[in-house]
C-alpha cells in the first residue's frame, strides 16, 4: 500500500506570532508542488497558532498544536482544550513527545487519554514514541516501544487509527546532531509496524504512516525517506528556517 509522506515542523518553544508570520510568508511559495507528494504540517507554539491559522487558511500546509489537555474545560491553569484548537482551525496535535514524557512526566495512560480526546474532537494525533540511549544500549528498545505503543494506543479502533500518525523518535537523536542511521531507523520502524499489526491487524499496519524524528536535516532527509517503512519526518531544529525546511522536504520527495 502506498503511503503518502507526511513531514511536520515541531517548533517547540520557538517563534512568537511575528516570527511565525515571517516564516510562513517565506515558506509558502512552492509548497503546492511539494504537497502533491507530501503532506506538510507546521506546529507552532500555542500563542502563535492564531497567526499561523490565518496565514495557512488557504494553503496546502496543515496546522498542528504541540500538545492538548485531556480535559474539556475547567480549573486547569495553563492548559488548552481541544475545542479551543478546533476554533482556530488546527488539524493535528503532537502527543507523547519525549520532552513531554521526560520533563513533564506524562505517562502512557495520560497520553492515551489525550489521544482519545483528540480523536473525539476530529484532531489527528501525531503520536510520538522512542527509546533513550540507556534503554537502547541496555537492549530494551523493543520492550520500550511495545509498552509505548500498546499503552498510548490502547482501546483505539481500526477506524480511529486512520487518523493517527506515529512518530518514532529515538530520544538520543533529538537535538543532539546524532541521527539514527537509515538502517537503524528502518529497523525500528519495521518493528513498530509489526506492533501495529499485532494490535490492530495487517490492514491498519500497512496503512499507518510512521514518521522518523531526530536530527533530520536537508542532507539526510532523502536517504531516510527512501526506506520502506519510513513515511515522513517530525522535524525540530531544521524546521526553524524556512529555506532549510523547504529544502528538507524537496529533497525527501525528489
Amino acid at each position: 500500500m502506498a503511503r503518502k509522506l507526511i513531514i511536520a515542523a515541531n517548533w517547540k518553544m520557538n517563534k512568537g506570532p511575528a516570527e511565525t508570520a515571517e516564516f510562513i510568508g517565506s515558506f509558502l511559495p512552492g509548497t503546492e508542488e511539494l504537497s502533491q507528494k507530501c503532506d506538510i504540517v507546521i506546529a507552532p507554539p500555542h500563542v502563535s497558532i492564531p497567526a499561523a491559522s490565518s496565514l495557512l487558511a488557504d494553503s496546502v500546509v496543515a496546522l498542528s498544536a504541540q500538545n492538548v489537555s485531556d480535559q474539556d474545560e475547567g480549573a486547569f491553569t495553563g492548559e488548552v482544550a481541544t475545542c479551543m484548537l478546533n476554533e482556530l482551525g488546527v488539524q493535528y496535535v503532537i502527543l507523547g513527545h519525549s520532552e513531554r514524557r521526560s520533563i513533564y512526566g506524562e505517562s502512557d495512560e495520560f497520553i492515551n487519554a489525550k489521544v482519545h480526546k483528540s480523536l473525539t474532537a476530529d484532531l489527528r494525533p501525531i503520536f510520538c514514541i522512542g527509546e533513550t540511549l540507556e534503554e537502547r544500549e541496555g537492549g530494551k528498545l523493543e520492550e520500550v516501544l511495545r509498552r509505548q505503543v500498546s499503552g498510548g494506543l490502547a482501546n483505539l479502533t481500526a477506524e480511529n487509527m486512520a487518523d493517527v500518525v506515529v512518530a518514532y523518535e529515538p530520544v538520543w537523536a533529538i537535538g543532539t546532531g546524532v541521527t539514527a542511521t537509515p538502517d537503524q531507523a528502518q529497523e525500528a520502524h519495521a518493528f513498530v509496524r509489526s506492533l501495529l499489526q499485532e494490535q490492530f491487524g495487517s490492514e491498519v499496519a500497512a496503512a499507518t504512516r510512521i514518521q522518523y524524528g531526530g536530527s533530520v536535516k536537508p542532507g539526510n532527509s532523502a536517504e531516510l525517506m527512501n526506506r520502506e517503512d519510513i513515511d515522513g519526518a517530525l522535524v525540530g531544529g531544521a524546521s526553524l528556517e524556512a529555506a532549510s525546511f523547504h529544502e528538507l522536504i524537496a529533497n525527501a520527495v525528489a
